[in-house]
């Protein structure tokens, strides 16, 4: 069931809520794109899915084709490159460097990536090195200190799929990919984002909790979670970073 007309009221009024995070996201993405220049990189850039988004509103923030001079895809999923909002795509393999040239890129987006990256450092220096200099790297991910990362941890991976497709009625089973959770605190994302050379904010971010909507009771608590948890346990880590020179 879904609770969020009754305890976000405003989601009646364009279906989101006040503090919807696909929204927030990409709102401030969407505000780092030049749109006569910015050449845009998609980290595991998906078939598309939001396509099928019902909110037309975060359905279009999400949709970057058209407001950037180009949006180059690349992931590690042959299938991605059915994606109809990429311009370019390229299939890439894991512990390999990105066929992309150095500081080639205005904005990087790594939209729930992070979480399943094998070699952290391989991921952040090839971030360094294709952003031009005053470029961007967004990151979103789930927060391994908070409640949902907490019980994901505890759930085997090769159940995480099953899990997912069932809390989630628009997940299908194949775009669940396992986790590893290597850079998935604002402690450990900071330093990361400190290393490589970028100016950077990282904090903790808790929208609505979609996941718990199988019950009612169990999606009060997840709204009472969302407006006192201090931020280092909230459930998701938005990270965004400026490079230097």
């Amino acid at each position: 069931m879904d609770f969020k007309s009754s305890f976000y009221p405003e989601s009646n009024f364009g279906g989101f809520t006040d503090i919807d995070g696909t929204v927030a996201f990409y709102l401030r993405v969407n505000s780092l794109i030049d749109p006569g220049s910015s050449v845009v990189l998609d980290v595991g850039c998906g078939w598309g899915v939001y396509a099928e988004d019902p909110v037309p509103v975060r359905r279009e923030l999400r949709i970057l084709q058209g407001k950037a001079k180009k949006v180059v895809g690349i992931d590690v999923d042959e299938s991605a490159k059915n994606n109809p909002f990429i311009d370019v795509f390229h299939l890439i393999q894991e512990g390999e460097r990105w066929p992309l040239e150095d500081e080639s890129v205005d904005v990087c987006i790594c939209d729930y990536v992070v979480e399943h990256i094998k070699d952290l450092e391989l991921f952040f220096s090839e971030c360094r090195r294709v952003i031009k200099r005053e470029g961007y790297l967004c990151i979103r991910t789930t927060n391994i200190l908070s409640y949902v990362g907490l019980l994901s941890r505890l759930i085997p991976n090769r159940y995480h799929s099953l899990v997912l497709s069932t809390v989630q009625s628009n997940r299908e089973e194949e775009d669940v990919y396992p986790t590893l959770y290597k850079c998935n605190t604002i402690r450990k994302m900071s330093r990361m984002f400190e290393q490589y050379g970028f100016v950077w904010c990282v904090y903790g971010y808790e929208a609505e909790p979609s996941y718990l909507s199988f019950s009612r009771f169990f999606y009060r608590l997840g709204v009472v979670h969302q407006r006192f948890a201090p931020q280092s346990i909230r459930p998701v880590i938005f990270g965004f970073g400026q490079k230097g020179y």
